[in-house]
């Protein structure tokens, strides 16, 4: 099965070392096969490989690229983008974003910070392959919205597990308690809230989008209507709702109108948490895209075969939901024959289908140009929360 305009390179696929071809994760910074040193290259959405006696970055045709590694790879060794020798500061595409870094003088701080810039570049190459308007906090318009992040050590919740620093959004800036890359807290909080699922990167597709409800939705009135209809009225009290929600004798039930328990909030989760959603699918889709996945289906008394040849970047929601069901089951699968829990503890009802469809209707009207490699920049609330 496929959709007309389907193009290979828009998966996010294993990539091949520009040196010697073997295929390597997206997050690699020196090929395991020749060693070769390599560099994510957002223009050409592939790796370079530094050649000529470490002075020239090559593509896998022997092109040289304008670029230079970015500064956090410079000076923190955090960092395998490149960016444009002309880029201000020398700050890649993901990096550029940062407001605040944790302090690093703590033992525990650069393994953590490591973790959490390594899913924010992979949430970062998703909202590039989307063409959402992608302004920094310096590029800030009226009605333009810039994103930053502010990573946070936070020593309360280290030393006594009460931490001071929430996770949340605000007026475009998210902050990330630096205790979420732990890995042992994380599943201890996840547990603590009866949550299915909880990843830092989940963390950041969630909280991005409340920026992009801010920056997208917000500004405009007849868009709001059009959310409204679809996740409720958010002008219901925000801290009251999530009061509720938190209080021990709250009975609400989990439904499947939701994706999450959480999404039952208030109607700002809801969609943060269904934004989140689409990108995990987006994100899963594209992976086995790049890996030309096909599976045999029941079909009734006969057997179907599904292909994940799909752009998934455009595809609309029915169709990332029809191929992500059967794909879901098959991980989870695999995960239990592992004996680990669910990769996808979820269940994409019709009504969850109606508020992705809203969502990737909103960011195929928000699309802007993307040429030269540079970034996402144009196109068309205060709040504190801790996702699901």
């Amino acid at each position: 099965m496929s959709i007309k305009g389907y193009q290979p390179e828009t998966t996010m696929r294993p990539y091949p070392c520009p040196n010697c071809t073997q295929l390597n994760h997206f997050e690699v910074r020196v090929c395991p096969w020749c060693h070769a040193t390599l560099g994510y290259d957002p223009a050409i959405d592939g790796f370079r490989f530094l050649a000529d006696g470490a002075t020239v970055w090559r593509d896998g045709n022997g092109a040289p690229g304008q670029v230079v590694v970015c500064a956090n790879n410079n000076e923190y060794q955090i960092c395998n983008w490149l960016v444009e020798s002309s880029a201000p500061l020398h700050m890649c595409r993901a990096c550029r974003h940062n407001r605040t870094i944790p302090d690093l003088t703590q033992p525990c701080v650069p393994e953590r910070w490591a973790k959490i810039e390594a899913a924010k570049r992979r949430l970062f190459h998703t909202l590039n392959k989307l063409g959402l308007p992608l302004e920094t906090k310096a590029e800030e318009a009226p009605g333009r919205q810039g994103l930053a992040f502010d990573f946070l050590y936070d020593p309360a919740a280290e030393e006594s597990g009460q931490p001071e620093i929430i996770t949340g959004h605000d007026k475009g800036i998210i902050t990330l308690n630096l205790i979420e890359a732990d890995d042992a807290e994380r599943e201890r909080i996840r547990t603590r809230m009866g949550e299915p699922y909880r990843t830092l990167l989940g963390h950041l597709r969630h909280e991005v989008g409340h920026h992009f409800w801010s920056r997208l939705v917000e500004p405009d009135e007849a868009e709001l209507e059009r959310f409204r209809t679809v996740f409720g009225d958010e002008r219901i009290d925000y801290k009251e709702a999530l009061k509720v929600h938190y209080d021990a004798s709250n009975q609400t039930v989990w439904t499947d109108a939701f994706v999450s328990a959480y999404a039952m909030s208030h109607p700002w989760e809801d969609f943060a948490e269904s934004w989140a959603h689409y990108l995990h699918i987006v994100d899963v889709l594209a992976t086995g895209n790049g890996f030309e996945m096909t599976l045999a289906l029941p079909d009734g008394a006969s057997r179907a075969e599904l292909s994940v040849r799909i752009d998934p970047y455009t595809a609309d929601a029915v169709t990332l939901a029809s191929h992500m069901a059967p794909l879901a089951l098959a991980l989870n699968a695999m995960n239990r024959a592992m004996g680990l829990p669910d990769l996808y503890p979820f269940n994409l009802s019709h009504r969850i289908v109606e508020k992705l469809a809203y969502i990737g209707d909103l960011i195929s009207r928000s699309r802007v140009p993307n040429s030269g490699g540079e970034p996402n920049v144009g196109g068309p609330g205060a709040r504190v929360d801790e996702p699901a």
